[in-house]
């Protein structure tokens, strides 16, 4: 069967033109390693040689497993591309593991302050600050969505969930500092912790907690039985 060069394929059709036009992510996996190919061979397109490198490898990950020495053992593959497509492999993988990092899963409210006690303990203002939860309890979102005076931080249930559905999140805990450092609810706070359970029934996003940050302590509303 004879190969179609890449030069042969219409211009609105090639890898570099669709991504300009489209982006990236419409793009087949051997369509994405063609660019970083860039040329092919004689016989072949950069297409068709990065499909050949994805069915020997046994997919993507495969192919992040090989060496350059594989990789350089089929024809059209130099040193050159080789280390290109390991480069980008290798950067994927960071991507991934640097999501995670900063992707924490919420278990507890001790979780909740190891991830915002020394960013809120020292405030003089009270910040009202909702992290946004998926269906596995990881963190895809955070917003400071008020500053107040110097005990007194007003949020409106509206604010907390207009943010919520913006990203998507299946529940939210909400988080706020004490400047004087003592986490104690005051009636203000449970009030404020009541309203937003309630609207967060009607909304279908669950409010899981809502922590009070202090000077090295919390208090959690959840486990005071105020939520």
């Amino acid at each position: 069967m004879e190969t179609m060069m890449l030069r042969e394929v219409p211009e609105d059709e090639r890898p570099r033109e669709r991504m300009l036009r489209n982006g990236a992510s419409g793009m087949s996996n051997s369509e994405l390693l063609a660019i970083l190919l860039r040329t092919g061979t004689r016989s072949e397109s950069a297409v068709t040689l990065a499909q050949r490198l994805l069915i020997e490898s046994g997919g993507l990950r495969g192919l992040a497993d090989r060496t350059v020495e594989q990789l350089c053992e089929r024809r059209g593959v130099g040193p050159a591309k080789a280390l290109q497509l390991l480069a980008a492999l290798e950067l994927g993988r960071r991507m991934a593991r640097t999501e995670l990092e900063a992707s924490p899963i919420i278990r507890s409210p001790e979780d909740v302050s190891t991830l915002v006690m020394e960013d809120l303990r020292y405030l003089q203002q009270e910040h009202f600050v909702v992290l946004f939860l998926n269906t596995k309890n990881r963190v895809v979102g955070r917003e400071t969505l008020s500053v107040g005076s110097l005990n007194a931080a007003i949020v409106h249930p509206r604010e907390v969930f207009r943010a919520a559905v913006k990203r998507s999140a299946a529940s939210v805990i909400c988080v706020h500092n004490h400047p004087s450092g003592d986490p104690t609810p005051s009636p203000e706070d449970v009030q404020l912790t009541n309203r937003l359970s309630e609207a967060g029934h009607i909304i279908g996003i669950e409010v899981l907690d809502h922590v009070i940050i202090g000077d090295r302590r919390y208090v959690s509303m959840k486990e005071r039985g105020d939520l």
